[in-house]
């Protein structure tokens, strides 16, 4: 790639990942609202509704979108140029795909956001309880639901480890503001971890019972926190660890270091 190539994804780079920080920003907030004035948690698709009735709440979901659009073009390009040098043997390779599997999903929650903008409807707008009764509906359908579950889980558990063990710095620049935001981060991804591990224990059980009732989506998640005992500290303290994981996005935006481009000098948060 060229130097003018490179700067341009970056800044692609920094679109995707502000967005995802806007996107975890708005349900953190509202998890933690919810778990103060005993309203109903909200997922993605009904943080970004609530977002549409504020004012100039329609450019920022066209702004979200874009950006959301923008992290599908950085990702699948950092999983087909292998930008971060994560290799051709299996474990490099699964790292790629990976890449390219998560662009493609914030891709299709770009087109989502982007026609809720235009129309007022979410054009992915089902719930997790509808798409998964769509699913199960088709040939070998719960294997297809199971399927989806043990990716989720699988990426639940990277997450967590990756803040546990704070692989994550090592694509950090190291700087004053980094190193004091630096147990955010890690609280952030174990708590998004946690969360996507309980969307994926869902789904496992809906495929299982072969019920698409049981299916639930980050909201739904949410809310079943609250619903055991210190329900409302657990539902508060989830939604600061969204917050947390919105600020790793902001932080990623900022201050991420590709091997391909980044200066060989830099020195991260592992240094």
């Amino acid at each position: 790639m060229s130097e003018k190539t490179h700067e341009g994804l970056k800044w692609v780079m920094r679109a995707g990942y502000g967005s995802r920080g806007v996107i975890y920003t708005l349900i953190g907030g509202l998890a933690i609202l919810a778990a103060v004035k005993s309203t109903q948690a909200s997922g993605t698709k009904d943080a970004l509704a609530a977002l549409r009735d504020e004012p100039y709440g329609v450019p920022a979901l066209f702004a979200i979108g874009i950006g959301l659009l923008a992290y599908l073009v950085w990702r699948v390009t950092a999983g087909v140029k292998d930008v971060e040098d994560e290799g051709t043997d299996p474990k490099g390779l699964i790292a790629r795909l990976g890449q390219i599997t998560t662009g493609l999903i914030h891709g299709g929650i770009g087109v989502s956001v982007l026609a809720l903008a235009m129309s007022g409807k979410n054009s992915g707008g089902d719930s997790a309880k509808d798409w998964t009764q769509k699913l199960m509906s088709m040939p070998m359908g719960r294997y297809i639901v199971a399927a989806i579950a043990l990716i989720l889980l699988g990426a639940g558990i990277y997450y967590a480890y990756k803040g546990w063990s704070g692989k994550y710095k090592g694509h950090l620049a190291r700087t004053q503001f980094t190193e004091s935001i630096d147990p955010v981060l890690t609280i952030g991804l174990v708590v998004y971890g946690m969360m996507m591990a309980l969307v994926a224990g869902s789904l496992g059980y809906a495929a299982l019972t072969s019920n698409p009732e049981q299916a639930g989506g980050l909201g739904e998640a949410l809310q079943s926190l609250r619903s055991v005992a210190y329900g409302r500290f657990l539902l508060g303290g989830a939604g600061l660890g969204l917050i947390g994981f919105a600020i790793y996005n902001f932080v990623e935006a900022g201050y991420r270091v590709v091997p391909k481009f980044s200066d060989p000098d830099i020195r991260t948060l592992l240094d």
